[in-house]
């Protein structure tokens, strides 16, 4: 079996999709510039909602609320690692399952997150806070191969950090003074700003390909929403093209030889 699953497109629908019609370069570049200056207005829109999310009030967070990390409970404090401000990923988990069955979102926007130094630079700390059991799910980590501050969050830190929302959350605290400030959270669509991949496709011909995007007619809609990004769906709303409903990005790690079993190795 492939391990590009998303690759394994018919070739009889590569060939079919509709394209734009060809015009001489001036007459492109005229539609181009057009088209960059609404791009420009919503930079400088983003800009502003930016100034005013510097500007909100926060909450405090219980400094000392525990996590669970590699040598076991630690107070959240411990999560910035010094620094003054910390990015936290809340990942959903699926206790007991096996790789293939854990949170396709949450995998797909953790693992663009490769590169921290840029946020080290600015004093920030990123890191994951799982659903799960810690060495369940850090076997994930493992399985997955990131390089990226590990920690699960315990029952008893529940009503503090997650506080009537939902894993799959992301979350900026401040810390001042030895108390931890929560400054601001998104979730669903606010969440994609972490994965390029979106933004990617949004510069392509194509775009995400989803069904709910505004497109021309014939322009391929493969997959069923940004939420679930890498499914995709039949006329029945089945998941076709990813056996068992794997994400992605796990095909190069099965190629590598890992093992979906996430249970407590036999001793």
């Amino acid at each position: 079996m492939s391990n590009r699953a998303n690759d394994l497109i018919p070739l009889s629908d590569m060939h079919g999709p509709s394209l734009p019609t060809a015009v001489d370069r001036a007459t492109f570049q005229a539609e181009l510039n057009s088209l960059r200056l609404r791009e420009k207005a919503h930079t400088r829109e983003g800009d502003v909602i930016a100034a005013a999310r510097r500007r909100l009030p926060m909450v405090e967070v219980a400094a000392t609320t525990p996590v669970v990390g590699p040598n076991g409970l630690v107070p959240m404090i411990e999560i910035f690692e010094g620094r003054k401000q910390l990015f936290a990923a809340y990942m959903m988990w699926h206790h007991g399952a096996n790789a293939a069955q854990q949170c396709e979102g949450c995998t797909m926007n953790v693992g663009h997150v490769l590169e921290l130094g840029y946020l080290h630079s600015r004093d920030v700390t990123f890191a994951v806070l799982s659903q799960g059991p810690f060495a369940e799910s850090k076997r994930y980590r493992e399985f997955m191969g990131w390089d990226l501050p590990w920690y699960s969050v315990p029952k008893s830190s529940l009503d503090t950090l997650i506080a009537d929302r939902h894993f799959g959350i992301w979350v900026c605290y401040v810390q001042d003074n030895g108390r931890v400030f929560e400054t601001y959270w998104t979730t669903g669509r606010g969440c994609e700003q972490m994965g390029s991949s979106y933004a990617m496709l949004d510069m392509t011909i194509y775009g995400r390909q989803e069904v709910w995007e505004d497109s021309p007619a014939g322009w391929p809609q493969r997959f069923f929403n940004t939420r679930s990004a890498q499914m995709r769906t039949d006329e029945h709303g089945q998941a076709v093209n990813r056996p068992a409903g794997r994400p992605i990005s796990h095909w190069s790690r099965l190629a590598a030889g890992r093992s979906d079993t996430l249970a407590e190795p036999d001793k």
